[in-house]
């Protein structure tokens, strides 16, 4: 009997987290799906259940609520540019740990997939985010999840009519097919993202770096 997903999604109310959720209400093995924002979706499906909280570093206080999934889709992130270090570690990593730490607490049969970035640096050598990155993706991957995937992404097509792309895609887009042709590694669209989560959720991978190639792979049918 195929897995049914019960699938806990952050960041929805970013260009990524907000594609993220709606593919799995559309997908058929996505059984629910609950998201956990700073503020309302304004989002309504039958398989889907909102907690706006605002507090990302302190979840005692809805714990009673993240029970009984089997799957985390974490797609809340922020960018480094105009930011100070330890800012930026702070969002990016002692949060990113805290929430994980509390639903493998909760949940540690589940699959946890981190949305984390192109260039990412595994080794933690440098000072940048993509060290960060790499620390917290290691760092994820010890915890005693089901499964742990890090998601490393390039340039993302967004999914055409949601609330939340960022305005520059409308004056980039054209260069999607000239770079996917070019450099497929490196283009993926936000479709083909999230079937990839739910993929490796139900059939695993032998990979634990999903890069570019391997998000396009992983989002064909069958």
């Amino acid at each position: 009997m195929k897995t049914k997903i019960r699938a806990i999604v952050t960041g929805a109310t970013g260009m990524v987290g907000e594609g993220v959720m709606h593919e799995c209400l559309e997908h058929p093995d996505v059984e629910t799906v609950l998201v956990i924002n700073r503020k309302a979706s304004g989002v309504s499906h039958p398989k889907l259940k909102e907690i706006v909280h605002t507090n990302f570093f302190d979840f005692s206080s809805i714990e009673g609520e993240l029970s009984g999934y089997n799957a985390c889709y974490f797609c809340l992130g922020v960018s480094s540019v105009g930011m100070k270090a330890d800012e930026y570690y702070r969002l990016t990593y002692t949060l990113t740990m805290h929430v994980a730490q509390t639903l493998c607490k909760l949940n540690p049969e589940m699959t946890f997939c981190y949305v984390s970035g192109a260039g990412t640096d595994s080794n933690e050598k440098g000072k940048g985010w993509a060290s960060v990155k790499g620390k917290t993706e290691n760092d994820l991957m010890k915890l005693p999840f089901a499964q742990v995937f890090a998601f490393r992404p390039g340039f993302i097509k967004p999914i055409k009519g949601l609330a939340n792309t960022h305005n520059f895609y409308k004056y980039i887009s054209w260069l999607f097919p000239i770079g996917r042709a070019l450099y497929p590694n490196g283009f993926c669209t936000l479709h083909e993202l999230a079937l990839a989560m739910v993929s490796v959720t139900i059939h695993g991978y032998s990979k634990k770096v999903i890069e570019g190639k391997d998000i396009i792979s992983l989002a064909k049918p069958g």
